[in-house]
């Protein structure tokens, strides 16, 4: 089996950017050499009202879906979802002042994309 490198963003949560606190709530995962990229999430939505009260748990839903339509290239990603697979990573993992925001890229090496990134998500989120 060999292995090909890949790059991903841990996905945060930060309902007050001016408190830098956060909660990781995906990870998306790009492998050049494989042609892919994907995003999972999870909300822990207790984790989340304690952090943030009155935070808009949709808004945060519909932003993580977004990004699943950008990784897809479908509708759900609107015109971020057009470009190449990374031009698309790029988009993602771009700063932004949103309430959700990609934490700094980081890689290593895998056999299974898809794979990596489920155990990615299970590790840094779940």
């Amino acid at each position: 089996m060999s292995l090909v490198a890949y790059q991903y963003v841990v996905l945060r949560c930060v309902p007050r950017a001016d408190r830098e606190e956060f909660v990781n709530v995906g990870v998306v995962l790009h492998c050049q050499s494989a042609d892919y990229l994907a995003a999972r999430w999870e909300v822990d939505r207790d984790r989340l009202a304690a952090l943030a009260p009155g935070l808009d748990f949709d808004q945060v839903c519909d932003a993580l879906t977004f990004v699943e339509g950008v990784c897809a290239g479908d509708e759900r990603g609107g015109s971020a979802a057009t470009g190449s697979i990374s031009q698309r990573f790029g988009f993602l993992k771009a700063p932004r002042s949103t309430v959700l925001q990609p934490g700094p890229v980081h890689g290593g090496l895998t056999a299974d994309p898809a794979g990596e990134l489920d155990r990615l998500v299970q590790r840094l989120v779940g």
